[in-house]
């Protein structure tokens, strides 16, 4: 056994590095490296889709059909079209578990990422043909990209590291998510500034997601700390993802959990997109020559922007030590209690100012220490659930907490003639019951961490 002062004589610069902020054994820093580059370029890949898509979901007209079910603009197809991922990945998922089971992970890896990567090219060339309706149906396929690609890189975690590994290692890899995110959204403000046509972004974007092909590689033989490497080549399992989560108790808190952590999220987003189309409406009535489309893509960029350098301030200060003083429940607890406090603020009255702010600590905690709490509760998992399950809770059932939101937003805008006060109240009663499963799902761990073997 090695003693602190060996340890350090074995350990690298890259893990002395990275012993800043959590434990580090010695050999793990290049593998967590690599590791924190790959989730890096996916955020940055991400942010410059996601960007792309504010102002294309924002400037669609109402088709027809939606204007005769009560739709009066944009910000309400934008909650919508989040329902509509939903259905869509009722069809990805248990595509994607059909796969899983007959490659290995290597495989599975590289052949989801070409798939969106082809996916990024075709929405590329319909968006330069200006195609109908492109903002809307762009929309749905974005929510399912930025569910599906990060869960697999997080799958893919769970499965080379041991469970003591990834609860030191998760929240120093999360750094890259949360790093990842700030610099895609400042590269996409920048090219929204310099005019530059969406679709060469996305062309951008689609070279940075196959670039990660080659992180995943390096990542499944760098350093130590990881499980065994024959596990590369072993098949995933046979069984369907949603046969995996509702067989498992534990699990299905998780499901619950996520579906109430983006019905508040969702609302929220709802309440803050009504108020930047409102916005523009009102610089418009002042100013013939105002364009919508850019004041929106630019605030979105700036917005997420922000949200994402605090973020990286919890991932890198906070998450690290809240982990050390209260293990999961100190990462579990922090977002819906900050919810509460956000939506309290709004539910007094708010301008859109302290609406963006709310907001913005809210996203920022959820991208970054609330992201380190998603990720730990799967360590304790077989290596089915892994993948298979995972993907299906990360993907489609946060979709379902959209579909929720959709219809509180429904309800709320055509039958209750809610304002924004009225939807903040809605989510604080929803984030009192977050916190209530928050409680179970924490004893449920404890229980499933204490009966795992040594490894």
């Amino acid at each position: 056994m090695l003693t602190a002062t060996t340890a350090e004589a074995h350990s690298g610069p890259i893990d002395r590095a990275f012993g800043i902020f959590t434990e580090v054994h010695p050999g793990e820093g290049l593998r967590a490296l690599t590791m924190l580059v790959n989730i890096f370029l996916i955020l940055v890949c991400y942010y410059i889709i996601k960007t792309v898509r504010e102002p294309l979901i924002l400037t669609t007209a109402v088709p027809g059909w939606l204007a005769s079910l009560g739709v009066t603009g944009p910000a309400e197809i934008k909650t919508y079209a989040s329902a509509g991922q939903a259905l869509v990945l009722m069809g990805f998922v248990p595509a994607y578990s059909w796969f899983a089971s007959r490659v290995d992970r290597m495989k599975l890896v590289f052949g989801v990422t070409a798939f969106f990567v082809v996916n990024i090219i075709v929405f590329a060339l319909a968006i330069q043909a200006q195609a109908q309706y492109i903002g809307m149906f762009f929309y749905i396929w974005v929510g399912l990209f930025s569910l599906s690609v990060p869960a697999q890189f997080w799958s893919y975690a769970n499965d080379i590291y041991t469970k003591d590994a990834g609860t030191r290692l998760f929240p120093i890899i999360g750094a890259g998510m949360t790093l990842g995110a700030p610099v895609g959204a400042w590269i996409a403000e920048r090219m929204f500034r310099a005019q530059l046509s969406p679709h060469l972004m996305l062309y951008l974007a689609a070279a940075i997601l196959t670039a990660t092909t080659a992180l995943y590689t390096a990542s499944s033989t760098a350093g130590f700390g990881g499980r065994k490497a024959s596990t590369a080549d072993a098949p995933i399992g046979g069984r369907g993802a949603f046969a995996l989560v509702f067989s498992n108790r534990y699990i299905v808190l998780i499901a619950g959990l996520l579906i109430l952590l983006n019905v508040v999220n969702t609302t929220g987003e709802f309440i803050l997109s009504d108020m930047v189309v409102a916005s523009a409406a009102e610089a418009g009535r002042n100013n013939p020559a105002f364009e919508a489309g850019p004041y929106i893509g630019a605030f979105y960029a700036n917005y997420f922007f922000w949200v994402n350098i605090l973020a990286v301030v919890l991932q890198v200060l906070v998450a690290p030590r809240l982990i050390k003083a209260f293990g999961l429940a100190g990462v579990l607890f922090a977002l819906p209690f900050i919810a509460l406090g956000a939506y309290g603020v709004i539910a007094f009255g708010a301008t859109l100012a302290v609406v963006r702010w709310a907001k913005t600590t809210e996203n920022s905690t959820d991208y970054s220490v609330m992201n380190t709490a998603k990720q730990l509760l799967w360590l304790p998992t077989s290596r089915e659930e892994k993948y298979k399950a995972k993907q299906a809770v990360d993907s489609f059932f946060v979709r379902i907490g959209d579909l929720v939101a959709a219809i509180v937003v429904f309800l709320g805008t055509s039958m209750l003639a809610l304002e924004a006060r009225g939807f903040a109240l809605l989510n604080l009663g929803f984030a009192v019951v977050w916190i209530s499963i928050a409680f179970v799902l924490l004893r449920e761990n404890a229980r499933l961490s204490a009966s795992m073997p040594g490894e």
